[in-house]
């Protein structure tokens, strides 16, 4: 009979105790001890068994676990007799900021100190401790929810020492989503405070720390090392192109169709596939998010389990609030086709603003993307980034983005729906009605920075109505956005896969009152342009009749549009 899926259990010894399913990763012991390595950083997307394995390395290694080696036993640790001695032997510090997502710094301080205040009432027995001495105990009732910077920053490296003289043997510590707090602070605004706050936690935690024997944190970026791990330099960093861990992290292919072939769904595999799979973590390819298979196996549908499991708002804003170079790339994204840009790991939360290519290495980071093929680096100048091709990971992925977007044009769903149609029906009179009110009440949606000028905002506007269009057309047309056509670069064709449907090219152009005297010379100089540079060629080669190729030009001015 099946094991019990039990969603949503993060906790190893009760994943154990329970005999539910668990897919055998006690591989990553062996290969993490074995590194030799002091401080690791190990980034994942989100819901890739991050917290379990930690707690599984707990688990094992805590002193408090001495007489819990049942929870390892049949599991391929425990094959090594060398491993089955070392289970139990350590004390262990497991801290998590998963929970840490507050809107502003002073609450999150609070929340972080207030966990290791926590984190201290649990090991207050190292008071009555003969090696506690009055200084340790001092420190120890100053921990506390308002205790102040220098203390709180000093607060783990002082239960470290403690733990060390109580038990006789260096701490490991685990931290987990570390980065958890840091995208907030990003998104709330509160980044360079935090910032300095928790490198000098870090700090005394992982660095100047003489009771460490090894630690560990997890997080899903990479946080740069100028921001906070300034002085961490002996860290060892495993990303998701790293090859340390890379099967540790996730479902590989063989461990999905075992389960699939377990639970009755062998008939499945390239449906679950082609959904699932698309993730790859050093040169390992066909690595499937837990989440979704695990969630499969319980309910046997097909969902977007992963993608919708968590806020996608610092994901929402860098695109939504992107140039129309971004929205553009997002746009090709959505078409199922790929995009080639620079990618860095080093993830410099307060540059995103300012350096369009960052998105692309957070949603890669993220899960969001996956690498088709990247250029080495000595096949570029020396001047010159590698560029990578990207594509979104999978289905689920695809479905998620294409949710996103329409969720943004929910404010204007009858009047964007409304808009579309006429379009599609070469309504002219209803197109401008329909455009009109869409841009009204979508502009500010789609503003690019705090205050953008009268130019920006058309420009950010229409490129976010082409996502939109790209959503509901996809099934049968290709809508592209700034392509070669002709002898130039048309704004947006709306190409028909079948030939017998009409195709449509759109030029948008914001009114300049020195060359137009009113929105209507605006829209002639777009059909001008269209004309000159014969944006239809494309669609002409492809068979399809002048007649049927419509052409209109949009006007801005300011949140006015005009449409011929």
């Amino acid at each position: 009979m099946a094991k019990t899926i039990a969603i949503g259990v993060q906790s190893f010894d009760k994943l154990r105790e329970e005999n539910y399913f668990y897919v055998d990763k006690t591989d990553f012991i062996r290969e993490w001890w074995e590194s030799g390595d002091a401080v690791t950083l190990i980034t994942r997307p989100r819901r890739f068994g991050k917290t379990l394995n930690m707690s599984m390395i707990e688990s094992f290694f805590s002193v408090e676990y001495a007489d819990r080696s049942d929870l390892f036993e049949g599991l391929s640790i425990w094959q090594e007799e060398k491993y089955r001695k070392l289970q139990g032997t350590y004390p262990v510090i497991f801290l998590s900021f998963a929970n840490i997502k507050e809107t502003d710094f002073q609450s999150t301080r609070k929340k972080i100190c207030q966990l290791i205040s926590e984190l201290y009432s649990r090991y207050d027995f190292l008071l009555d401790a003969v090696q506690c001495k009055d200084g340790d105990r001092d420190y120890f009732y100053r921990v506390n929810p308002q205790m102040d910077d220098v203390d709180a920053s000093m607060s783990v490296h002082y239960l470290a020492k403690m733990m060390c003289q109580y038990y006789g043997k260096k701490v490991i510590i685990l931290l987990d989503e570390y980065d958890t707090p840091l995208q907030e602070a990003y998104i709330q605004g509160y980044w360079e405070k935090l910032v300095s706050f928790t490198r000098s936690l870090f700090n005394s935690t992982f660095k100047t720390n003489p009771y460490l024997e090894r630690g560990i944190m997890t997080g899903i970026t990479r946080v740069s090392k100028e921001s906070i791990f300034s002085d961490l330099n002996n860290l060892e960093v495993v990303t998701t192109t790293s090859e340390k861990y890379a099967t540790s992290f996730g479902f590989t292919e063989p461990e999905v169709f075992d389960a699939l072939d377990e639970y009755g769904y062998s008939d499945r595999k390239e449906e679950v596939r082609s959904w699932y799979d698309g993730f790859t973590f050093g040169n390992h390819t066909d690595i499937y998010n837990p989440w979704s298979i695990l969630n499969f196996l319980n309910k046997g549908k097909i969902a977007t389990y992963w993608a919708n499991t968590s806020s996608n708002s610092l994901v929402e804003k860098l695109i939504r609030e992107g140039d129309e170079d971004i929205k553009e790339l997002f746009g090709v994204l959505l078409n199922g086709e790929h995009i080639r840009c620079p990618i860095d790991e080093q993830i410099v939360y307060n540059q995103l603003d300012d350096d369009p290519d960052a998105i692309w290495s957070l949603l890669l980071a993220s899960g969001y993307l996956k690498v088709i093929q990247y250029q080495l680096v000595n096949e570029v100048a020396e001047y010159e980034e590698p560029l990578y091709e990207l594509a979104f990971t999978n289905q689920e992925v695809s479905r998620m983005f294409r949710g996103l977007v329409r969720d943004w044009f929910k404010r204007s769903q009858r009047d964007y729906n409304g808009f579309v149609k006429a379009l599609l029906t070469n309504d002219l009179k209803a197109m401008n009605v329909y455009m009109n009110n869409v841009a009204l009440k979508t502009f500010s949606y789609f503003d690019a920075g705090t205050s953008p000028s009268e130019k920006q905002e058309p420009e950010n506007f229409y490129h976010g109505f082409v996502l939109g269009l790209v959503v509901d057309l996809a099934g049968e047309y290709v809508v592209t956005s700034n392509r070669e056509s002709g002898l130039g670069r048309y704004d947006v064709m709306i190409e028909p896969k079948n030939l017998k449907k009409d195709a449509f090219i759109l030029e948008f152009k914001v009114h300049d009152p020195e060359d137009e005297k009113t929105l209507a010379d605006t829209v002639a100089a777009a059909h001008k342009q269209i004309e000159e540079k014969e944006y239809a060629a494309q669609l002409t080669a492809r068979g399809i009749p002048a007649d049927r190729i419509h052409k209109y030009g949009f006007a801005f001015e300011g949140k006015k549009v005009l449409i011929g």
